[in-house]
């Protein structure tokens, strides 16, 4: 499907997954805003791609949310803003609730009321079966947007659980180097099997098939 004009809000978009998206779809041609809470990120961001719109702005706060959606007027929006780091959000609980359930909530929300054609969760495979806070909040975030997607025919509102991306923030590849220097790696549990994905792959998964919905 070709996105090219098509106006895209990425929530969050200043991360790996933000970039990514952001390179691609830029040489689709399509016109992206990016709604976060980092500016200082967003500064850095701007130098690479100079067309990108940014808007400061946290995903708890509906009216801002509103707000910005209102403004762009967009086409697609990719809900990736989220806390995600798994150690903090077991001591963080409410937190997180608040930013990863409640800001999921506020962007449904939105999207629906402006008209949003789709509107994507970008979920996390900690969803399945969940064991702690972040797996907790997101499989949370996931019914939200099932539910409000099930109550109106206008917006489609779908999730998909992304996996451990190579190269990413926080990804397990710079251990790797350390099998040069000791032979060995440090892992949370020798049974545990790790699957990984590319950049270019997280991509694909949260653009698959413009007319899908429900979880994947």
């Amino acid at each position: 499907m070709s996105y090219k004009y098509k106006k895209f809000l990425i929530t969050g978009g200043t991360g790996s997954l933000g970039k990514a998206l952001i390179k691609r779809l830029t040489k689709e041609g399509a016109f992206i805003s990016v709604y976060s809470r980092d500016e200082g990120k967003q500064a850095f961001l701007k130098q690479d791609f100079p067309d990108v719109k940014t808007y400061i702005g946290c995903v708890r706060d509906y009216e801002r949310v509103l707000e910005i959606f209102n403004r762009v007027k967009p086409d697609y929006v990719i809900h990736a803003g989220a806390l995600k780091r798994i150690d903090d959000g077991e001591s963080n609980e409410s937190e997180f609730t608040k930013t990863n359930v409640n800001g999921s909530r506020n962007v449904a929300k939105a999207a629906i009321a402006v008209g949003v054609k789709k509107c994507m969760l970008v979920s996390t495979d900690k969803a399945c079966l969940p064991v702690n806070n972040y797996g907790k909040g997101k499989s949370l975030a996931e019914g939200i947007f099932t539910s409000e997607n099930n109550k109106q025919n206008t917006t489609t509102l779908s999730s998909v659980r992304y996996g451990n991306v190579m190269g990413s923030r926080g990804s397990v590849i710079p251990f790797f180097d350390q099998i040069k220097s000791s032979g060995s790696v440090p892992i949370t549990d020798a049974r545990m099997t790790r699957f990984m994905i590319s950049l270019d792959q997280g991509v694909d998964l949260v653009l698959v098939d413009d007319d899908a919905k429900g979880t994947r």
